[in-house]
């Protein structure tokens, strides 16, 4: 049973997904462990280091279920070897002439390092699927609402419109530029690990290269061309990008969050009938699955940051970076996932209120076009002295300023006629950035494959 609340059966769906924790759960962990130690073999046999007949049995008896794993866990306290339990239980289950074999010349890290390289192809290839449904959702929704006009808001405030289209086209963009950097990451990332005691492949010499080549192969991944026992650079670039996704949701979430305040009321999160907001308080209708993306953003940095202390790790190998990343990473990962699996929950049934943006609009009367008034009237006074009359006329204190040319027609400043010609609730170019950015990520995912590669 698990120690640990995310583990916990009532809410382990809040921290993590079924098909990521399959990654991570032990026996499955043990399994690619072990699957590592088969694929050495296997290339060990091939280049002649090894018997071909043990290199066989390892592979054919090398199953996770068959491992005894109260003896794993003794044997490793006894031994206080992180890997020794597992070595002496697939030993144990071979015949004496094949278990000479296991591990040949191997490191703990050899197995580890590699395990990460199977666990970022793995993941990365779940990321990349939901990221693409994620973008289709966002695309679909800056389309949509494209011309929807609503009050753009700064520092917390309503300022000038734009169009709920063109929020969603930010969002979209953002998610594409992190396809982008997991299409490009992935060479880096994909990588095993063979280096033996300091790195050299001294123990395999003079078939060292060949050896880890092959090794690599056997495994479906690529070659790094030199140990990275200290250089933990891959996986903090891949930690570090999982958290900017998980930070690019919990702004879709906040943004969500904030829009679903019954005061403004311009979006709501997808909910069922059985959804109780609060026990207390039954009228609430709490934005559950938006304020949670922030919770695992949160997390998500904080497990990423521990991952970047691994780059100064010292000399030719250093636990201290490498075994940290044993809980962190895994971490980062089922985070990501949930967040990922909420958001696309959460935008695929996303509900747009388009009445309540254009009423909210609207209360505060033509204040929300102050800009394109300011810009009116610098064609008239230059941008200065406009900027000056346009201060006085909505000074602090004077929120009761709803008819704003019409203070400025009092004034003799401008005439009712050129005013009208200033306010029609303008967004700029916001339908046109709308455009660009849908055209231009469908005809990226037209050439890009549904699977990450």
């Amino acid at each position: 049973m698990g120690t640990r609340l995310s583990d916990a059966e009532q809410y382990a769906h809040l921290w993590g997904t079924a098909e990521l924790a399959e990654l991570f759960e032990e026996r499955s962990r043990l399994q690619r462990w072990l699957d590592i130690l088969a694929a050495l073999a296997t290339a060990q046999a091939r280049l002649g280091l090894i018997p071909t007949a043990a290199a066989y049995q390892i592979a054919t008896e090398a199953h996770a279920e068959k491992l005894d794993l109260d003896r794993i866990g003794q044997e490793t306290r006894h031994t206080s070897h992180s890997m020794l339990g597992l070595i002496r239980e697939l030993q144990r289950i071979l015949p004496e002439d094949a278990g000479e074999y296991v591990y040949f010349g191997a490191t703990v890290q050899d197995v580890t390092d590699t395990w990460f390289g199977l666990v970022m192809r793995d993941v990365g290839a779940v990321v990349w699927r939901d990221l693409h449904a994620i973008e289709d959702s966002l695309l679909t929704t800056a389309a949509q609402h494209r011309n929807t006009v609503m009050a753009g808001r700064t520092h917390g405030q309503p300022g000038s419109p734009i169009t709920f289209g063109f929020k969603a086209a930010s969002w979209a963009d953002e998610v594409r530029r992190h396809l982008e950097r997991l299409a490009d990451g992935r060479r880096r990332w994909v990588v095993g690990q063979l280096g033996g005691a300091v790195g050299t492949l001294g123990f395999f010499a003079p078939h060292g290269l060949r050896l880890r080549a092959e090794f690599c192969a056997e495994l479906g991944l690529a070659d790094p061309g030199l140990s990275w026992l200290s250089s933990r650079d891959r996986i903090a670039e891949f930690g570090g990008l999982l958290a900017m996704m998980c930070g690019t949701l919990a702004r879709i979430g906040n943004e969500v969050y904030e829009l679903q305040r019954p005061e403004i009321g311009e979006l709501r999160e997808p909910t069922t009938a059985a959804t109780v907001g609060s026990i207390t308080m039954p009228h609430k209708r709490n934005p559950e699955g938006s304020e949670h993306l922030d919770t695992l953003a949160r997390l998500a940095r904080a497990n990423a940051a521990v991952l970047l202390e691994g780059l100064t790790a010292g000399h030719e190998r250093d636990g201290r970076a490498w075994k940290a990343e044993w809980i962190a990473l895994p971490e980062l990962c089922l985070l990501t996932g949930v967040a990922l699996r909420m958001a696309r929950h959460l935008l695929s049934g996303l509900v747009v209120d388009v009445e309540a943006m254009r009423t909210n609009l609207e209360r505060y009367g033509d204040q929300l076009a102050s800009e394109q008034i300011l810009a009116g009237l610098t064609t008239k006074l230059g941008k200065h002295a406009a900027q000056s009359v346009m201060h006085e006329v909505l000074a602090p204190g004077r929120q009761d300023v709803h008819a704003v040319l019409d203070a400025l027609v009092g004034k003799g400043i401008a005439t009712a006629d050129e005013g009208r010609a200033w306010v029609s609730w303008q967004t700029g170019d916001a339908a046109t950035m709308v455009d660009e950015i849908v055209t231009r990520a469908r005809q990226s995912r037209q050439s890009e494959s549904e699977e990450w590669a």
